[in-house]
């Protein structure tokens, strides 16, 4: 029997019919070696195998994946390279290297400004999973700071300015030439509304500052978009009209008149009165808690839930008819003015006032409190106009003494303060945004043809709205508001569609009334002094501490080698570690203070040092 001879290694086996019809198609970005050895490797798989190999990515040998993992891992920051590392020339599809590889850079002054983790503060130490979860909170936090600081350099808008020829006073500059100045579209935002039939009036922009909402003390409520001059609704509530505010958007509008609290719609219809809400007199509406505040004669302070349509806290000020009030953009809080010439701070979440200041000999008049809530702006009986600190003093920082005092007070959004006295509206400046105004020399002055009784800047615009006895009057102020906007939060532009979005997205993001504090960045850290005191009484009332370090308890070992000396040993070798641990903790504790009390370099010694300890 003749043995078959073995094929050569140089000598490639015969191949079946059906191996050699069927071949991978080439592609002409592939190689003839791989196309060779792809097409014998798939001749050996079955036929749904190698379909599915023919359509997978090939990778090169001797190459490094890295695995997936659905653990979540520590936030990478970008533009932290590791060290160690020299990444390669990032290349283009033309072969070209990129001149600038990497994230651009962040100016870290502008990527301060955006940082809300105070990182001088250090915390305790906590467990693994809670430390993991603050550094990656820190991490996030960090990040989006540097986005910001980079998307502020696309942000074209700049603010306005008013600057007078050669030394020329501003406050002498008029509207009128300030109308003449600007282009045509800024030109149309100054007009002159004439209602002396239904006067005096109290008006209010939306959030977007798109849309206008007046009424008069004789009833006259009217709402239009004052940029067209679209005319929305107009009615007569044949009642006197005491104050007026848009609530959460342009469609809903509340109105107080001398009886009860009512809720129109942008057509004019009654949707609801509120009998519980009676004899009010200021209206605030906070956005974020979709709360409406009214101040009422009785001297009650009401919280009423627009979402719900349910009255959230009713709190009694004991201080008379309230007249004066206005609210913190920065924290939510609620000012009010009394007639003793205090000040009282106000949240739901507490049935006393947050905080009492004495700002005048006399009664309050007007109350503003600027968008940043670092200054509060207070004018009273006595026709002083004071600025105080809001961060935690409460201490005036400036004031000047008018002629006739100021009934009215409002600060812009870049910080600019606008005072009615009388027919005469004045306007100070300051050296920007959350700087303190200037009360030396007024930024501009207007007179109207009334006595003033409402005042607001208008958000987005260099406007100033000004109701009195004669109507309403929209004045040109340069820089006084801010010249971009967040298009995710107030647009001017939204469709309806747009605004139905953001309703239900602010509404699923509706901050609770008992989160309202002086300090809202509280929320946000851990209070390590009443997590003591609780750690503190539990340690007493079980008698025992729950949290302390269990004893060192060695695993048995198998084959003899859990023996009673073995056991002993290894106890010992554990309580040595912890021991040495203290004695260095010590030790360090120890030249630290000895670091401190060290005396300043080029001190002469003295025949007193020897006594030291």
């Amino acid at each position: 029997m003749e043995a078959v001879p073995k094929p050569h290694r140089d000598v490639l086996p015969k191949k079946n019919k059906l191996q050699t019809k069927r071949k991978k198609p080439r592609r002409y970005w592939e190689e003839e070696e791989t196309a060779a050895t792809g097409a014998g490797a798939s001749a050996k798989l079955p036929r749904s195998k190698r379909k599915k190999q023919e359509f997978r990515p090939q990778r090169k040998k001797n190459t490094h994946v890295q695995k997936t993992s659905r653990i979540s891992k520590k936030h990478q920051i970008p533009g932290k390279a590791r060290e160690g590392r020299n990444p390669e020339p990032q290349r283009t599809l033309s072969g070209a290297q990129d001149p600038f590889p990497g994230p651009a850079p962040a100016p870290l002054e502008t990527a301060r400004k955006f940082r809300r983790i105070d990182k001088s503060k250090k915390l305790p130490r906590f467990e693994s999973k809670i430390q993991s979860r603050l550094e990656i909170a820190e991490a996030q936090e960090e990040e989006t700071s540097v986005r910001a600081a980079r998307s502020e350099l696309l942000l074209a808008e700049e603010p306005g300015f008013l600057e007078g020829e050669d030394g020329e006073d501003t406050a002498k500059i008029r509207q009128a030439d300030i109308v003449e100045a600007v282009d045509i579209a800024s030109a149309a935002k100054h007009f002159d509304l004439n209602l002396r039939q239904f006067g005096p009036y109290r008006l209010n922009y939306s959030r977007t500052g798109r849309h206008l909402a007046f009424g008069g003390h004789r009833g006259h409520v009217a709402a239009l978009d004052w940029v067209t001059k679209k005319l929305m609704c107009e009615i007569n509530v044949m009642e006197a009209v005491r104050d007026i505010r848009f609530l959460h958007s342009e469609t809903l509008l509340a109105v107080a008149q001398n009886r009860w609290l009512h809720i129109y719609d942008n057509q004019g219809i009654e949707l609801h009165c509120i009998r519980r809400c009676d004899q009010i007199t200021r209206l605030e509406f906070l956005p974020f808690h979709f709360l409406l505040a009214t101040a009422s004669e009785t001297g009650f302070l009401t919280y009423l839930d627009v979402s719900v349509g349910k009255i959230v806290k009713a709190l009694n000020a004991r201080a008379g008819r309230l007249d004066v009030m206005t609210q913190n953009p920065y924290n939510a809080v609620i000012h009010l003015g009394h007639s003793n010439g205090t000040v009282s701070l106000w949240s739901p979440a507490v049935k006393e006032p947050l905080a009492k200041i004495l700002c005048h000999r006399g009664g309050i008049r007007a109350v503003a409190v600027d968008s940043t809530g670092t200054y509060m702006a207070t004018s009273g009986l006595d026709h002083q106009l004071k600025i105080f600190d809001l961060r935690g003093t409460f201490q005036p920082l400036n004031a000047r003494t008018l002629p006739q005092g100021a009934g009215h007070l409002a600060f812009s959004q870049r910080g600019l303060l606008a005072a009615g006295m009388g027919d005469v509206v004045n306007i100070w400046a300051g050296q920007g945004k959350s700087s303190l105004p200037s009360l030396e020399q007024p930024y501009l002055t207007h007179r109207l043809l009334g006595h003033v009784h409402g005042l607001q800047f208008c958000p987005f615009e260099d406007v100033l709205g000004v109701g009195h006895n004669g109507g309403i009057t929209s004045m040109l102020v340069p820089g006084a508001a801010e010249p971009n906007f967040d298009g995710l939060e107030n647009n001017p532009y939204r469709s309806r569609k747009q605004r139905q979005e953001w309703e239900v997205k602010a509404l699923l993001e509706k901050v609770p009334a008992e989160l309202i504090c002086l300090d809202p960045r509280a929320l946000a850290e851990v209070d390590v002094i009443t997590l003591e005191q609780e750690k503190k009484e539990r340690r007493e009332r079980l008698g025992y501490d729950p949290d302390a370090k269990a004893p060192f308890q060695p695993k048995p070992k198998q084959k003899g080698r859990s023996s009673t000396a073995s056991l002993v040993r290894r106890k010992r070798k554990v309580m040595d570690e912890e021991h040495r641990e203290k004695v260095r903790q010590s030790l360090e504790q120890q030249q630290n203070k000895q670091e401190k009390k060290a005396k300043p370099l080029g001190t002469r010694p003295s025949a007193l040092d020897r006594f030291v300890r």
